[in-house]
């Protein structure tokens, strides 16, 4: 898992319309990588619907949201359609970026957030231990504040 003030592990991954994602092709934005368990499950639904209706004060932080999950594009596609979701959904199916960045568990993928400064720079990063605990718009919101 990278450290705060470390770069960021560079990726590319296919987002939910079949296009590639590179991390490097991103550099000059600010990233809130978001790795979540599962498209459509309780938790992972409330907290990127709560990431949807803060969306602006996002943008407004010049953070861009970026989903990460080991479901598939059609999932992801069925996913951000139905719950209006304004950002990226990354597919890794197999794991890698979520193991790279100290999120892949025994059975699947750990919740986690990043925040990446320009540069790509981790500047904030929280894993949580259980899948059902979730940082909460307002809580990443203020750390990015913070920063």
């Amino acid at each position: 898992m990278p450290e705060l003030d470390q770069s960021a592990p560079d990726f590319t991954l296919t987002d939910a319309d079949g296009q590639a994602f590179s991390l490097s092709d991103q550099r000059g934005q600010r990233l809130l990588l978001v790795f979540y368990p599962g498209d459509d499950t309780p938790v992972c639904t409330r907290q990127l619907c709560d990431y949807r209706d803060g969306v602006e004060q996002f943008a407004d932080l010049g953070v861009q949201v970026v989903g990460i999950s080991a479901d598939d594009e059609a999932s992801h596609r069925a996913f951000r359609d139905k719950h209006q979701l304004p950002f990226v959904l990354l597919s890794d199916p197999d794991l890698a970026v979520a193991e790279q960045y100290g999120c892949k568990g025994l059975i699947g993928m750990k919740r986690g957030v990043f925040l990446l400064d320009e540069s790509h720079t981790v500047r904030y990063r929280h894993v949580e231990a259980v899948a059902v605990f979730r940082r909460k718009r307002d809580e990443l919101l203020q750390a990015i504040e913070s920063l």
